[in-house]
Protein backbone atom coordinates (compact mmCIF):
# COMPACT_ATOMS: atom_id res chain seq x y z
CA UNK A 1 0.00 0.00 0.00
CA UNK A 2 2.30 2.96 -1.04
CA UNK A 3 -0.43 5.19 -0.21
CA UNK A 4 0.50 5.72 2.84
CA UNK A 5 3.86 6.69 2.11
CA UNK A 6 2.41 9.19 0.33
CA UNK A 7 0.05 10.62 2.57
CA UNK A 8 3.36 11.12 4.81
CA UNK A 9 4.38 13.30 2.51
CA UNK A 10 1.59 14.61 1.74
CA UNK A 11 1.05 15.73 5.32
CA UNK A 12 4.87 16.54 5.65
CA UNK A 13 4.01 19.40 3.21
CA UNK A 14 1.03 20.41 4.39
CA UNK A 15 2.15 20.48 8.09
CA UNK A 16 4.94 22.54 7.03
CA UNK A 17 2.86 24.42 5.11
CA UNK A 18 0.61 25.17 8.29
CA UNK A 19 3.33 25.58 10.36
CA UNK A 20 4.12 28.71 8.14
CA UNK A 21 1.16 30.27 7.82
CA UNK A 22 0.83 29.83 11.63
CA UNK A 23 -2.42 28.02 11.86
CA UNK A 24 -3.69 25.79 14.27
CA UNK A 25 -5.25 23.36 12.37
CA UNK A 26 -5.50 22.34 8.78
CA UNK A 27 -9.89 21.47 7.97
CA UNK A 28 -9.36 20.52 4.53
CA UNK A 29 -6.39 18.75 2.38
CA UNK A 30 -7.72 18.63 -1.55
CA UNK A 31 -5.32 16.54 -3.55
CA UNK A 32 -4.66 15.85 -7.48
CA UNK A 33 -4.47 12.57 -8.27
CA UNK A 34 -4.10 11.33 -12.05
CA UNK A 35 -5.64 7.74 -12.86
CA UNK A 36 -2.03 6.28 -14.25
CA UNK A 37 -1.13 6.52 -10.74
CA UNK A 38 -2.98 3.62 -9.50
CA UNK A 39 -3.47 5.60 -6.08
CA UNK A 40 -6.68 4.33 -4.09
CA UNK A 41 -8.69 7.38 -2.86
CA UNK A 42 -10.04 4.93 0.07
CA UNK A 43 -6.58 3.81 0.97
CA UNK A 44 -5.33 7.51 1.09
CA UNK A 45 -8.02 8.40 3.51
CA UNK A 46 -7.09 5.69 5.92
CA UNK A 47 -3.70 6.41 5.31
CA UNK A 48 -5.04 10.02 6.30
CA UNK A 49 -6.96 8.50 8.87
CA UNK A 50 -3.97 6.39 10.39
CA UNK A 51 -1.31 9.53 10.16
CA UNK A 52 -3.40 12.55 11.14
CA UNK A 53 -3.75 11.70 14.86
CA UNK A 54 -1.24 14.05 17.04
CA UNK A 55 -0.99 16.47 13.96
CA UNK A 56 -2.44 19.90 12.53
CA UNK A 57 -3.93 17.65 10.07
CA UNK A 58 -6.49 15.85 12.48
CA UNK A 59 -9.38 15.15 11.40
CA UNK A 60 -9.11 17.13 8.59
CA UNK A 61 -11.62 16.30 5.54
CA UNK A 62 -9.75 14.78 2.66
CA UNK A 63 -10.96 15.75 -0.83
CA UNK A 64 -9.25 13.71 -3.56
CA UNK A 65 -9.97 15.40 -7.64
CA UNK A 66 -9.23 12.61 -10.17
CA UNK A 67 -7.40 13.52 -13.39
CA UNK A 68 -8.65 10.93 -16.58
CA UNK A 69 -5.15 10.20 -18.76
CA UNK A 70 -5.16 12.49 -22.10
CA UNK A 71 -2.42 11.31 -24.62
CA UNK A 72 -1.35 13.54 -27.73
CA UNK A 73 -0.53 11.59 -31.25
CA UNK A 74 2.96 11.81 -32.07
CA UNK A 75 2.16 11.65 -35.59
CA UNK A 76 -1.04 13.89 -36.43
CA UNK A 77 -0.72 15.85 -33.42
CA UNK A 78 -4.46 14.65 -32.05
CA UNK A 79 -5.16 14.64 -28.81
CA UNK A 80 -7.69 12.46 -26.74
CA UNK A 81 -8.52 11.10 -23.46
CA UNK A 82 -7.95 7.29 -23.25
CA UNK A 83 -8.11 4.55 -20.43
CA UNK A 84 -5.24 3.00 -19.27
CA UNK A 85 -4.47 0.30 -21.28
CA UNK A 86 -5.62 2.12 -25.27
CA UNK A 87 -3.57 4.74 -26.01
CA UNK A 88 -3.36 4.56 -30.00
CA UNK A 89 -4.47 7.63 -31.76
CA UNK A 90 -8.30 6.86 -32.29
CA UNK A 91 -7.73 8.95 -35.62
CA UNK A 92 -4.54 7.64 -37.25
CA UNK A 93 -4.25 4.66 -35.31
CA UNK A 94 -0.64 5.44 -34.82
CA UNK A 95 1.09 3.69 -31.46
CA UNK A 96 3.47 6.50 -31.00
CA UNK A 97 1.65 8.37 -28.52
CA UNK A 98 3.02 11.48 -26.00
CA UNK A 99 1.59 11.33 -22.18
CA UNK A 100 -0.07 14.58 -21.15
CA UNK A 101 -2.15 13.98 -18.46
CA UNK A 102 -2.72 11.24 -15.94
CA UNK A 103 0.28 11.08 -13.15
CA UNK A 104 -0.41 14.16 -11.70
CA UNK A 105 -0.32 13.71 -8.00
CA UNK A 106 -0.30 17.13 -6.13
CA UNK A 107 -1.43 19.05 -3.17
CA UNK A 108 -3.86 21.30 -4.71
CA UNK A 109 -4.93 23.48 -1.50
CA UNK A 110 -4.90 23.13 2.05
CA UNK A 111 -8.19 25.02 4.52
CA UNK A 112 -6.21 26.08 7.61
CA UNK A 113 -7.68 27.60 10.72
CA UNK A 114 -6.22 30.33 13.28
CA UNK A 115 -6.44 30.75 16.52
CA UNK A 116 -9.67 33.09 17.33
CA UNK A 117 -8.84 36.78 17.46
CA UNK A 118 -9.65 38.36 20.74
CA UNK A 119 -12.16 40.73 18.73
CA UNK A 120 -14.08 38.14 17.26
CA UNK A 121 -14.85 34.46 17.74
CA UNK A 122 -13.56 33.85 14.06
CA UNK A 123 -12.67 36.87 11.17
CA UNK A 124 -12.27 36.11 8.20
CA UNK A 125 -8.75 36.60 8.51
CA UNK A 126 -8.59 33.64 11.30
CA UNK A 127 -9.19 31.31 8.39
CA UNK A 128 -7.58 30.73 5.27
CA UNK A 129 -6.72 29.00 1.78
CA UNK A 130 -3.10 27.39 0.70
CA UNK A 131 -3.02 26.36 -2.56
CA UNK A 132 -0.95 24.75 -4.96
CA UNK A 133 1.73 22.78 -3.61
CA UNK A 134 2.65 20.25 -6.12
CA UNK A 135 4.10 16.75 -5.05
CA UNK A 136 6.71 15.98 -8.03
CA UNK A 137 5.63 13.56 -10.31
CA UNK A 138 8.53 12.77 -12.48
CA UNK A 139 9.06 9.40 -11.16
CA UNK A 140 5.74 8.22 -9.94
CA UNK A 141 7.29 4.71 -10.01
CA UNK A 142 9.31 5.25 -7.21
CA UNK A 143 6.45 7.20 -4.89
CA UNK A 144 6.45 4.23 -2.42
CA UNK A 145 10.31 5.42 -0.92
CA UNK A 146 9.73 8.48 0.18
CA UNK A 147 12.13 10.80 -1.73
CA UNK A 148 8.94 13.35 -2.82
CA UNK A 149 9.97 16.44 -3.94
CA UNK A 150 7.63 19.55 -3.32
CA UNK A 151 7.47 22.62 -4.97
CA UNK A 152 5.21 25.75 -4.23
CA UNK A 153 2.82 27.06 -7.04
Amino acid sequence: MHELGLMASVLSSVEEAAHEAKATRVTCIRLVVGDLTEVVDDALGFALEALGPGTVSEGAELVVERVAPRSRCTQCGHEFTHDRFHRTCPLCDALATELLAGRELYIKNIEIAHAPSFRSRQSKADRGVLGDTHLDDTHLGDAHDGARNTKAR
